[in-house]
């Protein structure tokens, strides 16, 4: 229900910046809280002016923000039922999700940070130059793509594991120059490591990638099976993976661990699910459930993504251990069953599991993954900052599996609950049409021969 002006009354708050709770009543203006002050004072004539909402026994956390997405228009407004109301988009198209990047702030899609199609080395893990991905071997194609992307509206810049080294260089020095910020995956890279990228001056370390690589030189997503059989993959040499986070550390790299992705592809088809009505929501998308199914037949493939499920953690608790920033993210769609929005609550689950606390877990999603960004007006609940927030049924400080049991979601000071988030998820017959104009407007544009 959108409102100009809300109070929230009697409401369990949880400051994430010092971890404690304080009984409040919230004022909402202008999709802004403007005054947070104890439930125990007197409330005073606000009520004349706000539609009054009394969530006694209620908890409010900051809106969650999954780090690591591939967003399409179809299963935003799950993000948002889920109660994520930010994403950052590491890989995709601006034009594709232009709508969604400048809905206003009270919308029922979550706010999009987002990279453009991702650059990579040829032939492409992903095949041949399209909206999504493109192929560079030569300095030139880099600049430029960069710039183009800068100009498109691209809020960071991606890069890929096929990426030559030399290449990639040039791209982190080009977006410099752009004033932009690189990410990188390098899950499949052939040459570069996480301390090179690093050292590049690449920010970003998505899926705690090109780390075992590190410590394995030799080994690559592509090495044949002797190479995998001499990798204890259920024992990580913990001295070994914090030397190498050490470096990243002292260059300030965010890590991004999606330990989900890792976790789902390990377990496979004991995959994990929870049993909220939103999860009946995503099984009516087909083309995500059918996406999952073929890749969960792809057993090859997985099971090498899911073998590295305990690095993957060790480096991840490591990371945090030594003071790196780590944030939350799930690769959705990624893999398999990464479920839109509610994989973000596996992934808080699974720091928790990794042996941090509940703040600390909530945190990667909410003050820390906005501090990366460099976004003070969210991640927390302050005066003067935006009115992102999820208000649950219990307290997640106690069980992190709470984060699940939402209230009702506010995005941007508009209050909604799920049902109602729900209902805006479009039709396919819609987003079919909407896909068929992107791809003709692509195909007009110079796209093609950059």
């Amino acid at each position: 229900m959108e409102n100009a002006v809300l109070l929230l009354k009697n409401v369990n708050v949880i400051d994430v910046t010092t971890g404690k709770t304080t009984y409040s009543h919230l004022l909402i203006q202008n999709g802004y809280i403007t005054r947070i002050f104890s439930a125990h004072k007197q409330i005073g004539n606000i009520h004349k002016k706000a539609v009054i909402y009394d969530l006694k026994r209620k908890y409010v956390i900051p809106g969650l923000i999954d780090m690591h997405v591939h967003m399409k228009k179809d299963y935003a407004p799950i993000f948002t039922a889920a109660g994520v109301t930010t994403v950052r988009n590491t890989g995709g198209n601006v034009g594709e999700l232009e709508k969604l990047i400048h809905a206003n702030e009270g919308a029922p899609t979550p706010r999009v940070i987002s990279s453009d199609r991702i650059i990579d080395g040829p032939p492409g893990l992903w095949g041949e130059n399209s909206p999504w991905n493109i192929n560079i071997n030569d300095e030139q194609s880099a600049r430029a793509e960069v710039r183009r992307q800068v100009e498109a509206g691209a809020d960071f810049i991606k890069v890929y594991g096929w990426l030559s080294k030399e290449i990639m260089q040039v791209v982190v020095d080009e977006a410099k120059l752009q004033q932009k910020e690189v990410s990188c995956d390098l899950i499949h890279s052939l040459e570069v490591t996480a301390t090179d990228a690093a050292k590049m001056g690449i920010k970003w370390n998505e899926h705690a990638s090109g780390i075992i690589k590190d410590i394995f030189p030799n080994w690559t997503m592509q090495a044949n099976e002797g190479v995998w059989k001499e990798i204890d993959w259920e024992n990580p040499d913990e001295k070994k993976i914090r030397d190498v986070c050490k470096v990243l550390v002292e260059n300030n790299v965010v890590l991004c661990p999606t330990m989900v992705l890792y976790d789902q592809a390990n377990l496979m088809r004991n995959y994990w699910y929870s049993e909220e009505k939103i999860m009946d929501k995503i099984k009516e998308n087909s083309v995500l459930m059918q996406h999952w199914r073929r890749f969960i037949e792809n057993t090859s493939s997985l099971s090498k993504l899911g073998m590295q499920h305990t690095f993957n953690k060790a480096i991840t608790k490591a990371y945090f251990d030594l003071g790196g920033r780590v944030v939350a993210g799930t690769d959705t769609p990624a893999g398999i069953f990464t479920f839109p929005g509610m994989a973000l609550h596996r992934e808080l689950e699974l720091f928790v599991k990794n042996g941090l606390s509940e703040i600390d877990a909530i945190r990667t999603a909410t003050i820390n993954a906005a501090d990366a960004l460099n976004r003070q007006d969210i991640g927390v609940i302050q005066e003067g900052t935006i009115a992102d927030m999820v208000v649950l049924e219990k307290n997640p400080l106690k069980d992190i599996r709470c984060t699940k049991e939402i209230h009702s979601i506010i995005k941007g000071g508009t209050l909604y609950t799920q049902d109602e988030l729900l209902e805006k998820v479009p039709v396919e017959e819609n987003i079919k049409k909407s896909i068929e104009e992107f791809m003709n407007s692509f195909l007009d544009t110079n796209y093609k021969s950059s």
